[in-house]
């Protein structure tokens, strides 16, 4: 079985960067073809509401730097969210908000565990050092 090791660190990076760049496929695929938004709101408008903040920690995710994987949890966190609710409000989108679900998991659980090992690879840590 998967084991949550140091050894796994290039597994976890390529995790999150797996469910980033699904995310940043499936959102514009989503809003602006299979299921556009409905009672006359802009697909493109929806869409850059979704897309913009994925782009923020790009550059980041790419060079693999711990900080940058570590904040941007919290994004996915909400695109976990929003796949959550769409799944359960709206029956004919189930199928894309699992896709979300999915990519967004594996973006979350990949920024976890690479910023924690990568960080105590590195020597990098939240705690306060105790005095001696």
């Amino acid at each position: 079985m998967f084991k949550l090791r140091k050894e796994n660190i290039n597994i976890y990076k390529r995790m999150a960067q797996i469910g980033y760049f699904g995310l940043l496929l499936i959102i514009p695929i989503w809003h602006l073809w299979l299921s556009p938004p409905a009672l006359g709101i802009s697909p493109l408008l929806v869409t850059a509401i979704w897309f913009i903040p994925l782009l923020f920690p790009l550059k980041g995710i790419i060079q693999a730097n711990p900080y940058t994987l570590a904040w941007s949890a919290f994004l996915a966190l909400l695109y976990i969210m929003h796949a959550i609710v769409i799944f359960y409000s709206e029956p004919a989108e189930r199928v894309l908000a699992s896709i979300e679900f999915i990519f967004a998991t594996s973006f979350l659980i990949g920024d976890i565990y690479f910023a924690k090992f990568k960080g105590q690879e590195l020597g990098l840590s939240i705690r306060k050092k105790k005095k001696k």
